[in-house]
């Protein structure tokens, strides 16, 4: 019988959709392809007893999608989602000393993503490159992802990078896979996670909340646009834009209050009790989480492109598109303003006494930001930077494209060390339900989204409970047969 294929698009009022779903029987063998318009996709394949059988489970998959809106489209007509770059200029540092940088990592193209936890330090660049390195300097591991990183948030020891193709990706893995899918018409801006729920700050000023099992929760519109901060906690969501700051309930149940800030908001970092907004009039104000009241304003030389503080907020830092770099106590007494020594600050997070940088040359610094330190620079004393140069032989770590990049294994080499999950079919959603001895088969398991198949099995290494009643895998991932 003769190879058949059909494929779809999903087509909305306004052209904001941009996915397609292709199906391809090919005797008892199906294959469907999925993504985003413009991208490869996904590939998912099936084996069936029959052809009828094969015919069959491909009408079904077809009819699913034409219910959902899907309809018969050419390939190559429609043109791939469009992609807001985010347009900087960075100038030269009009302060007279450079900050204390102890290393600097050269990635090769404009950086935004950065985090840094006890382990190891990330940095995500446009190219789609991530890397880890180590407090020291050393280049661990490459990360290469089908397209620019927009940021890089963490949720425990998980850690995530939002792509500007819409896909989140989970680097906590062996082999990154994407877990969260952002509709074709939110142009990313940044990202929040929080046990498990994803906020999703966009171009128009919207703000979108996702669950662990990339389920739509709730959205809402601020009255800004160039949504370039999100910030989450137990009480709130904040949300930064071109008008201030919005603060939404965590279960979308209203606003809870609006603050104008001095201009647009161009960043956004928080503690315990406050956020911080680095806006476009070139300051960084605090306001208070719980009444959106500004409590300190940070006044810098040029607009404001990043901020952190130390904890508490005790010292308060903010990078301009100067490419200066500012210290403030927590009170707003300017302590001092140094050169960056490699571009504007795009991203900063500060960490055990150093202040790390990511910049528009796409290097990663990591400036030493403790008392002595500051007390050092005030007076025009700093370190000699280090240059560090990445391995020959490093590590490059790539997401799976599809199922059969997933190792396949019998039951009895399965191992003691792993468990059990199988897909299943749920009220119209394809779910991960865990099935091995010991395991209620009603958790949930974040897992990744291109390898959902009716009745497949496989074995997870590394499956870890997270706050918030689910699982999220952080090991080896093998199919049974």
């Amino acid at each position: 019988m003769a190879r058949e294929t059909t494929y779809l698009e999903l087509s909305q009022e306004g052209g904001g959709a941009h996915k397609f779903y292709e199906v391809t029987v090919d005797g008892t063998a199906v294959s469907v392809r999925y993504g985003r318009i413009g991208a490869d996709g996904q590939l998912q394949n099936s084996s069936f007893p029959t052809v009828e059988k094969a015919r069959a489970a491909a009408a079904k998959k077809i009819g699913e999608k034409v219910r959902k809106g899907y309809a018969p489209a050419v390939r190559g007509q429609r043109v791939a989602r469009s992609v807001t770059r985010r347009q900087v200029t960075s100038a030269p540092s009009t302060a007279r000393g450079v900050a204390p940088v102890l290393w600097r990592f050269r990635t090769g193209s404009s950086a935004f993503g950065i985090h840094v936890d006890e382990d190891r330090c990330w940095v995500g660049n446009q190219a789609g490159d991530v890397y880890t390195l180590s407090h020291g300097g050393e280049v661990l591991a490459r990360y290469s992802l089908p397209d620019g990183v927009k940021c890089l948030v963490a949720d425990e020891f998980w850690i995530y990078a939002g792509c500007d193709d819409g896909t989140v990706y989970d680097l906590s893995s062996k082999v990154p896979f994407g877990a969260y899918d952002i509709a074709a018409d939110v142009d990313i801006f940044w990202l929040d996670i929080r046990e498990g729920v994803l906020n999703v700050s966009d171009r128009n000023g919207g703000l979108t909340v996702i669950d662990h099992e990339d389920e739509f929760q709730w959205s809402r519109r601020s009255p800004g646009s160039n949504a370039w901060m999100v910030r989450a906690d137990a009480d709130g969501i904040y949300h930064g834009h071109s008008k201030g700051v919005t603060a939404y309930a965590p279960d979308g149940g209203g606003e809870l209050w609006h603050t104008d800030t001095a201009g647009s908001v161009l960043f956004g970092w928080q503690e315990e009790h406050a956020v911080y907004a680095g806006t476009g009039r070139n300051a960084v104000q605090r306001l208070s989480k719980a009444t959106g009241a500004v409590e300190a304003t940070y006044r810098c030389d040029a607009a404001v492109y990043s901020c952190a503080t130390s904890p508490d907020g005790r010292h308060v830092f903010a990078g301009d598109l100067s490419s200066s770099v500012y210290c403030f106590d927590a009170d707003g007494q300017r302590l001092w303003k140094l050169g960056t020594g490699s571009g504007a600050a795009l991203s900063m997070q500060y960490f055990d006494g150093r202040l790390y940088l990511v910049t528009t040359d796409g290097s990663l610094v990591c400036v030493d930001a403790s008392e002595q330190a500051i007390a050092a620079a005030q007076q025009g004393s700093v370190p000699t930077a280090r240059d560090v140069k990445s391995a020959a032989a490093l590590p490059v770590f790539t997401p799976a494209r599809s199922a059969s990049a997933v190792a396949t294994v019998s039951v009895a080499a399965a191992g003691a060390g792993g468990v059990v999950v199988e897909c299943v079919q749920q009220g119209g959603r394809m779910r991960v339900q865990v099935v091995s001895d010991g395991f209620e088969p009603s958790w949930n398991v974040q897992f990744p989204r291109g390898i959902r198949e009716p009745g497949a099995r496989y074995v997870v290494e590394g499956l870890h409970a997270a706050s918030g009643g689910f699982y999220r895998v952080r090991g080896e991932i093998r199919r049974l047969v």
